[in-house]
């Protein structure tokens, strides 16, 4: 593959499909005894892009999930979407099924001229659990509007809508949507796309590596301004709620570190990328959320983000009788500092 990037250079090749070669990213301690191992890889780049750390294996293929739809936000602007502010980050959004969730989705709709049920992503009920209870309990069905990829399939139907491309079939791959969206996946993180399945929501997902997902990332946060890229970022990070949601730690985590973008993604993903270039990208094997949110933070650490702004990010303790008696923590090649015996 030597197709130009818009960054100056050919792709590299697609990036081999093989099992990773995952390594121990964090200890589940309890009692000052290893309970558990969760397995991943951890990509950190320092401001020029260069590979600061890496654990485990950033160069396999790997589906992104969700952290990619920056990705394709980015290229729907490319294509003309007119959306920002808390629009655009909703376009961007694995959102919890709040109510402005769902408000700024019909508001997408409308702008669009497309009805609800134009929507193909998959019903689904809220993705927030107190959210979701309350929709339970007041007898709603699993709905297109509340399952959390439906900012961004609105988006895809207004972008579609603006450009004469046919509606019904907008998720299929080979729809010049679907395509316009695979060729910023290749550009921003500078390699080819090694295969594409389908996501949760019906969407095209495309396999990429761990480093090229820091890489997009990084792009991202330090592309000009007014760029397409360089919109999204912003949206995500002024309207952090609306790109996850409320009581989200994705969310939080932008709110803690200014200037932070960051995205998560089912199966223990993670991106969180600084305006100077200085980014890292997670991936849990296990997927594990209890992992995953440690793991991020101890590579921001270890990206130079002070660690006081991180405090909260330590991950959830464990519990034995109502009382604290251990934790997830990171291991020693991602935190040196992190002791293996202890609570």
């Amino acid at each position: 593959m030597n197709r130009p990037s818009t960054y100056g250079s050919s792709l590299a090749a697609a990036p081999v499909i093989r099992e990773p070669l995952h390594a121990p990213v964090a200890h589940l301690v309890r009692g000052g005894v290893i309970e558990g191992i969760h397995y991943g890889s951890v990509a950190v780049l320092a401001a020029d892009g260069t590979v600061e750390l890496q654990i485990g294996d950033i160069e396999a293929a790997f589906y992104p999930r969700s952290a990619v739809k920056p990705l394709q936000a980015a290229a729907m602007l490319r294509a003309g979407l007119p959306l920002d502010g808390e629009l655009l980050s909703l376009a961007a959004a694995s959102h919890s099924g709040e109510e402005r969730h769902l408000a700024g989705t019909r508001r997408i709709l409308e702008l669009a001229g497309v009805p609800e049920d134009r929507l193909r992503n998959v019903p689904d009920l809220p993705y927030d659990p107190a959210v979701r209870e309350v929709w339970v309990r007041e007898g709603r069905p699993p709905s297109r509007l509340a399952q959390n990829c439906s900012g961004k399939h609105a988006a895809m139907l207004y972008t579609a809508r603006l450009n004469g491309w046919s509606l019904d079939d907008y998720l299929d791959p080979a729809h010049p949507l679907q395509q316009a969206i695979a060729e910023i996946v290749e550009d921003l993180t500078g390699q080819a796309i090694a295969r594409v399945t389908v996501d949760g929501c019906g969407a095209p997902l495309f396999s990429v590596s761990l480093h090229g997902l820091a890489r997009a990332a990084a792009r991202i946060t330090t592309a000009a301004p007014g760029t397409p890229e360089a919109r999204v970022a912003d949206a995500m990070r002024d309207h952090a709620e609306m790109a996850s949601g409320s009581g989200r730690d994705v969310a939080a985590l932008m709110r803690a570190i200014p200037g932070l973008l960051s995205k998560d993604g089912f199966e223990g993903v993670q991106f969180a990328a600084l305006p100077d270039g200085r980014a890292v990208a997670v991936k849990i094997s296990d997927g594990a959320d209890r992992a995953r949110v440690p793991v991020t933070a101890a590579a921001l650490a270890r990206c130079g983000v002070d660690p006081a702004a991180l405090t909260g990010f330590a991950g959830v303790p464990l519990l034995g009788g109502g009382a604290v008696v251990g934790s997830v923590r990171p291991t020693r090649a991602l935190d040196p500092l992190t002791p293996t015996g202890g609570a």
